[in-house]
């Protein structure tokens, strides 16, 4: 059942590590970057809750059952958007298609979470939601290697007698062409793994009696009723929401607001710390560029060097790739060994060191100036996705209804793109003002941010199921 978050986490891994840089080809800059990843955490906070509560009152036999028909159709339009998206002529049409594209993976993702509690029981909890990290890290895995290895296998190499652009005719052309493959290859495994978890695995009919009640819920309902419904069950929900999710929720603001700054920083990060491009650097390449667009004439030199930082950073993305790739490697293996950890020592235990772990390893990244040595780290970070992407929703699992859990897991992700979607308005002003406009001070943000999640964690605790618990 969790194959199809193989196809999902591949979509995501491409926007974790890709989307970013493709923003800078593009001509993006550093404070730029928080503002134009608007699209995740606003797609994510409208679509995930208002689906999640549609699917629970949902039951389409022909079309597959509760869950089914909305994450099949989120794969196919993730499908497409992935294959056009390497073939963006600007800035403006990549950021487009980014909006799409999430919608689309946010309205698969969320039913896709609900689809796992409602298969098992209990006791199989956080074995199942530990599987889908599995999975999570192998999608993600396999979509950070294949750029680390088409980088490898079908870069062109610099032509230094060749003219950078052609003036007054045409513009740079600034996605790299191995970049595609891997784009093509997201859109192959979004679509057919979905597609295999829609053919192999069943939903459990709603009982004579749910059927009746859902039934007279849609004959009763008006259109506009209809409409307004989801987002009035989001509210009572949240009126009733355990006080485990309450805590979760802080955890949660300063964990995802450092892994979007992870996400968006550490190809900048290592073009400075590990390939030495400095700010200057930068700089001279913009204005390169610049003139190049507007038809001015530009000498050899000035290409060499243009061409020169532009491989660069074709390599910070292809070593991106090799970190992220390592570090959801290490998530696949150490997934389920969570799972006993997590009964021995307790759920709450493992993820609070877990989440140690992650901000251990941002704090050290920008201070390791070898390309193997920073894959170190990315073991510490893997062991902390592994716990982020399973540990928390089998907690949520036990406390929260079976008859809403598709409206909770919206709320869920609520928590996780409300601190995305603050990330993306505030962080632009705070690295510009506050951090130099440096990436290496951005990884660095981001660690601190980890060991608050951690100290916040320790305040978690199951037994809290009402909102009046203490």
């Amino acid at each position: 059942m969790n194959v199809g978050f193989f196809g999902i986490q591949f979509s995501f891994g491409l926007q974790q590590t890709a989307i970013n840089p493709i923003f800078e080809f593009l001509g993006a800059h550093h404070n730029e970057l928080p503002l134009l990843n608007l699209a995740g955490p606003v797609t994510g906070l409208l679509i995930q809750p208002i689906i999640g509560a549609i699917s629970d009152k949902t039951w389409l036999p022909k079309w597959g059952g509760r869950r089914k028909p909305f994450f099949l159709i989120g794969a196919i339009v993730a499908s497409l958007c992935l294959f056009a998206f390497p073939f963006s002529p600007g800035l403006w049409f990549a950021v487009g298609l980014l909006w799409i594209l999430d919608a689309a993976n946010n309205t698969a993702m969320e039913p896709y979470r609900a689809f796992v509690g409602d298969k098992l029981p209990d006791k199989q909890l956080t074995f199942g939601y530990q599987m889908q990290s599995l999975f999570v890290g192998a999608g993600i895995t396999l979509a950070n290697f294949s750029l680390f290895l088409f980088q490898d296998w079908f870069s062109v190499p610099v032509d230094s007698t060749a003219s950078l652009c052609t003036v007054g005719t045409e513009v740079v052309s600034a996605i790299p062409k191995w970049v595609y493959y891997s784009f093509f290859l997201g859109a192959i495994a979004s679509v057919t793994t979905i597609l295999w978890s829609v053919w192999k695995t069943p939903e459990i009919p709603p009982t004579e009696e749910e059927l009746k009640k859902l039934k007279i819920e849609k004959q009763s309902a008006s259109f506009g009723k209809r409409i307004f419904t989801p987002i009035i069950e989001i509210a009572h929900a949240i009126g009733d929401m355990p006080k485990l999710m309450w805590r979760l929720a802080g955890v949660y603001f300063f964990q995802w607001y450092a892994l979007f700054c992870y996400w968006q920083f550490i190809t900048p990060m290592i073009r400075k710390s590990l390939l030495g491009i400095t700010d200057a650097d930068s700089s001279k390449y913009d204005g390169i560029i610049e003139a190049c667009k507007t038809g001015a004439t530009i000498s050899a030199e000035d290409t060499a060097f243009a061409q020169n930082i532009k491989l660069l950073s074709e390599q910070a993305l292809a070593q991106t790739g090799l970190m992220n790739g390592t570090y959801n490697l290490v998530t696949m293996l150490t997934a389920l060994a969570l799972v006993p950890l997590a009964i021995k020592y307790s759920s709450k235990l493992v993820y609070v060191g877990s989440l140690m772990l992650t901000g251990i390893a941002m704090l050290s990244m920008p201070y390791i100036t070898n390309e193997y040595a920073l894959l170190g780290p990315m073991v510490l970070f893997g062991i902390g996705w592994a716990a982020m992407m399973g540990i928390p929703y089998a907690m949520v699992s036990k406390v929260i209804p079976e008859d809403r859990r598709g409206v909770y897991m919206g709320i869920v992700n609520m928590m996780i793109v409300i601190p995305m979607l603050i990330q993306t308005v505030s962080f632009g002003p705070i690295i510009e003002n506050f951090l130099g406009n440096d990436a290496v001070n951005a990884i660095l943000f981001g660690g601190v941010f980890f060991i608050i999640a951690a100290l916040l964690a320790m305040r978690l605790n199951t037994k809290l199921k009402t909102n009046k618990e203490e």
